[in-house]
Formats: C-alpha cells, structure tokens, sequence
C-alpha cells in the first residue's frame, strides 16, 4: 500500500511533498519541504514532483533518485467522476479554525516503486486506489507565539473516510461526528465506474445517487483506535437499503505523509529545500501513540455479491460516547 501528498501554504510561504509505501510490514516514507514557489505550476519539492496529464482524469507522481533510497514513478487513471463532499468547519471556542472544500475520485494506478534497490511493479489492472484534493483553511504548521494555542476546549475529532471500488461501481462514504455520536457531517453515495477514463462524463455525474442518508459502524480492536472491522448502511430516497461490511487487510499510518508528524507535519518550515525519511515496522508501532492514531487501513468490502477493495480511514481523539472513549487517548473497551 502507498500513499503521496502534496500540498502548498500560501499564507505560510511553504510547499511540503510526501511518500510513503508498507512494504512486507515495513513503513518507509520520504518527506520534502521547500520555500513556496510564486508560480504555483512549479508542483514539485526536490526529487518530488506531481504532473497534470488530463485534468480531473490523470496525473502523474514522481520521486527521481535521491538520498533516502525511496524512488516511484507511478500514473493516476480516474474510473470514477470526481465527487465534491461537503464543506469541513470546524471552530474552536467561537473561533474559525477550519473551512475546507474536497473532492474524491477514484481510479487505478500503473508505474514502479524502488525501495532501497527493490523494485516493485504496479500494474493498473490490479491497482485499484483512490485520490483527493482539497482546499482552504486547515488548521496546520507551527503554533502562533506570544497568545495560547488552537484548540482551547477539551481536544475532539471523530473522522470516518471510506472509497471503495466493486469493480462496475464504487462507493464513497464521509462522516464528521461530535462527542455525543452526533453527525456534523455525513456524505454517502454509489456512482458508476468506467474502464475507458475517456468514457468519465464531463461535468456533473449524472450517475451519481446520493443516498438520503446513511450510518455506519466502527468495531474497534479493543485496547486501541485501530479497527477490526467496520459496517456501512446505506438508505436511498426510494427506500431502498445497502449493507457494506469491510475487513482490514493491512494498516497504514498517516504519520508516513505527514499527518501529527512532530518534525514533518504539513506547514511546518524546515528550509530553502530539505528531504528526509523514515521507516518503522507495523508490529512494533504502539497504536496508542498519538503519531499513530491517524490510520487508513486497506479493506476487502462485501457489498451484496460484489466484492472489491478500498480504504477505510479512521481518525478519533478524545471523547466519543459510542465508541466508548472517554479520554484524549484511551483504548476501545472489551466488546
């Protein structure tokens, strides 16, 4: 499983770049972080670059030889539309911290990983994966000096993210939730898929059916806020109901692309040019650990008789009374 980000900072002047690839339970993951170019087509960070082939359609990622022995050379091909998802917001005691727009679309990667002189083939045809791209104002980068921090209420995130590909259609799933278990955000719908990216309508997917609401259920591993499984229940306007359930095949931490990373976090200066990285092993990774809560899991998916791939993110600090949380980093009860 391998994942990359991109991103750029204007207000902070900063363009960071990340890789990160698990290879037979290993992590390895290369980081990069420069000064922000003014012309914003400048998309690369040293080795690092991302190239727009059609958009909305492909792309490409690459990270040339460097230093940390991580190298790839991977293309992006859409099979799906790209699906907005409803805007972000979150506030800290009054305060906007948090106002992001994204979108979600999913499709098939072809190319070549090396790490550290091993390479590893991609083909498109068994290389199912997904990319997003998103906006606005996050919460990111140093803390602001000479005034307390963000986040002076008592700390809470309760985030759920799952793309699946079932091969003639795939799902998408997003929900936001409060301390109490209530929803804040929720998104869910199932849009066709196409083989042939030229195939992908312009414009709005006249394809797409929202589903007039959905849930879901995290089965938590007990002792950590890692899953052992998830349920998906979806509902459409006519009634209708779907059930999806997804097994984890494999974790992947977010810290590999910069997600809570204390040296590598996203907005974070770190000079002119500068690239590093780093590799932890799954079964050493203390899942309690603050840098490790962030995780996307790989999932086999059952959908009726369809079954597919996709990923199963989960991000969740602090309290949240159905999970039974009760503290910033406590474990999932014995269920």
């Amino acid at each position: 499983m391998f994942e990359s980000g991109f991103a750029i900072y204007p207000n902070r002047h900063i363009q960071d770049a990340h890789f990160s690839v698990v290879v037979d339970g290993v992590q390895h993951s290369f980081h990069g972080s420069r000064r922000a170019p003014k012309d914003r087509a400048q998309s690369f960070v040293g080795p690092f670059r991302i190239e727009i082939l059609k958009p909305l359609r492909s792309y490409r990622v690459t990270l040339a030889p460097n230093s940390t022995g991580i190298e790839c050379d991977l293309t992006f091909i859409a099979r799906t539309a790209a699906v907005e998802e409803p805007q972000s917001v979150m506030r800290d005691d009054g305060r906007l911290i948090m106002h992001t727009s994204r979108f979600t679309q999913l499709g098939c990667w072809q190319g070549h990983i090396v790490v550290h002189g091993r390479r590893i083939e991609v083909n498109a045809a068994t290389t199912r994966g997904a990319r997003d791209k998103s906006w606005g104002i996050r919460p990111v980068g140093e803390r602001e000096t000479g005034a307390p921090g963000l986040m002076n209420g008592a700390p809470s995130v309760y985030w759920v993210w799952s793309p699946l590909d079932f091969g003639d259609i795939c799902t998408q799933f997003n929900t936001y939730q409060d301390p109490t278990g209530h929803t804040t955000q929720l998104q869910a719908c199932i849009l066709p898929a196409y083989d042939d990216m030229a195939r992908i309508p312009d414009g709005e997917e006249p394809g797409v059916r929202e589903m007039h609401t959905a849930s879901h259920r995290i089965h938590w591993q007990p002792g950590t806020r890692r899953s052992r499984g998830a349920t998906l229940q979806f509902v459409e306007a006519g009634g209708e109901s779907h059930e999806i359930t997804l097994e984890p095949v494999l974790d992947f931490y977010m810290l590999g692309v910069g997600y809570n990373h204390p040296e590598w976090g996203h907005g974070m200066w770190k000079g002119e040019d500068v690239v590093s990285s780093e590799t932890w092993e799954l079964a050493q990774v203390n899942s309690l650990d603050p840098r490790f809560i962030h995780v996307h899991q790989l999932v086999r998916a059952t959908f009726g008789e369809r079954q597919g791939y996709g990923t199963l993110e989960t991000v969740v600090f602090g309290r949240h009374d159905p999970s039974g949380f009760k503290s910033l980093f406590d474990g999932a009860p014995e269920s």
